[in-house]
């Protein structure tokens, strides 16, 4: 059960610049939520548990326990029971859906909570550390080969699932931080000319609005063909099939408007013409045996399926609140009291901040006027009272944690190990770019807590159990876990 079970001292080969950037950002933490929570000039009210301050410095001793109790458990555990864990996470997740109110409270149009009298736990945080470990352990096998179509639909099936689960609780921003294990994929191999596909069917919902279907499809056809082609090669074929596609669409329509009395749309014509091309083209992928070119177009399919039907999915499955979010962030509405006021409060607060901000607990934009000041947009609490200066000190550890986790997984021998810290830094990172993103309105507000700052105690425990387990595995003996 104890480290002593591998042979080291207690703390021995623990990566203690890890351990420090952590504790500086949970203290920044702190400090920024007691900052803009606490107004009470009293001392002796200070400690009252009713403030969030104090709420957080709890879960912060209650993390620091978990930290200690992952320090202590032999490292083989994580590897052995992945699987298991990964099956609890997801349970969890549908039981919010399953269970009454009583216990899974909905919250902001979301349910995903979990109700113990005053304590309210958000499962998705913890099912993200049971992800990325059934995902190291599947990629870290001997037989597993991520270049081979079977092996990439596994690991995509476990990423997923929990995906659709998340999405069934109308906690879609919490969900998309799944999306970020591209980037683990990305480093164990996966063709650069896949991804870029991939990213771009992401973005497909967010351009479906600024864009005709019509456009999007051709803008799809030629991002595809390309990607293709850098990987197999072989350009003058591609672009000839480029313009079989234009030519026959042209002619479908022409030859529409003479026979019909109404011609065929011109999306009808391209996709009519693009999914003859894509099954001569699965034919001869298969007489050639060509695998990449059957996972191309799957995604293709599959992008060329959601362009039309992006105005649906965004009626039904989107709540009111994410609508105007999405909508106010690509300009097409604006709504200065409603939807954009806590980015414009939060961009205010930020930009009265200055170089070295005005001071603890000087802040008074981020006080009275920004929403969800100690979760969502804590990081304009930093801007304001902090400045510039406070800015780029939070930002430097960060990005350090994130580096050093980068670092950690490229200097173990285990495979596993390897995976799953570049699971956590690519989660670490999405959390990052998503919540100062919309802090500063770069992104739409999705409501994805800035990493150890936020308060929240399911999202302080999770990343510390998250970073901790990694540097659980980085401090292991180099003879210690073995590729199953």
């Amino acid at each position: 059960m104890s480290r002593r079970s591998n042979n080291i001292p207690l703390f021995e080969g623990v990566d203690r610049v890890t351990v420090v950037l952590y504790l500086l950002l949970v203290l920044s933490g702190l400090i920024c939520i007691t900052s803009v929570s606490f107004e009470d000039a009293t001392i002796t009210d200070f400690f009252s548990f009713s403030h969030f301050h104090i709420k957080q410095a709890a879960w912060a001793c209650v993390a620091m326990v978990a930290a200690l109790v992952i320090l202590l458990l032999d490292s083989r555990y994580y590897h052995m029971y992945a699987y298991y864990a990964y099956a609890i996470g997801v349970l969890l997740i549908l039981g919010t859906i399953i269970l009454p109110d009583s216990l899974a409270r909905p919250l902001n149009g979301a349910k995903a909570w979990y109700t113990f009298g005053s304590f309210v736990i958000q499962p998705v945080e913890f099912t993200k550390i049971t992800v990325a470990l059934a995902v190291a352990r599947l990629m870290s096998n001997y037989n597993y080969s991520i270049k081979q179509l079977g092996d990439l639909i596994h690991v995509g099936f476990l990423i997923l699932l929990p995906l659709a689960i998340i999405i069934m609780q109308n906690d879609t921003g919490s969900g998309v931080v799944l999306c970020s294990f591209i980037i683990v994929l990305y480093r164990e191999g996966l063709n650069k000319w896949l991804c870029i596909p991939a990213i771009m069917v992401a973005a497909l919902f967010i351009f479906s609005f600024l864009f005709t279907p019509l456009f999007l499809l051709m803008v799809l056809v030629l991002i595809f063909t390309f990607c293709n082609a850098m990987m197999i090669g072989h350009w003058k074929a591609h672009i000839i099939f480029l313009a079989t596609i234009a030519i026959s669409s042209f002619a479908l329509y022409g030859g529409s408007a003479l026979v019909c009395e109404q011609a065929l749309s011109g999306y009808t014509c391209l996709a009519t013409t693009v999914i003859i091309a894509i099954i001569i083209a699965a034919i001869y992928a298969f007489r050639k045996n060509i695998s990449a070119i059957f996972l191309s177009a799957g995604l293709f399919i599959g992008s060329m399926i959601f362009v039309p039907t992006a105005d649906k999915i965004f009626e039904s499955v989107l709540q009111p609140h994410q609508k105007l979010r999405i909508l106010s962030f690509l300009g097409i509405m604006s709504d200065p009291k409603g939807a954009d006021y806590n980015v414009n409060q939060a961009k205010i607060a930020i930009g009265s901040g200055g170089l070295f901000g005005k001071g603890f607990m000087e802040g008074t934009q981020n006080k009275y006027f920004v929403p969800e000041k100690e979760t969502d947009f804590i990081f304009c609490t930093v801007g304001e009272e902090w400045g510039f200066v406070g800015v780029v000190f939070v930002l430097t550890l960060l990005c350090m944690l994130i580096l050093r986790l980068m670092k950690m997984g490229e200097r173990q021998e285990e495979p596993f190990g390897r995976i799953y810290s570049y699971c956590v830094a690519s989660i670490l990172l999405f959390h990052v770019l998503v919540n100062i993103g919309m802090n500063v309105g770069l992104m739409p507000v999705m409501g994805i807590p800035l990493p150890f700052l936020s308060y929240g105690g399911s999202s302080l425990v999770a990343f510390t159990i998250l970073v901790f387990i990694a540097i659980r595995l980085d401090a292991s003996p180099r003879n210690g876990l073995m590729r199953v």
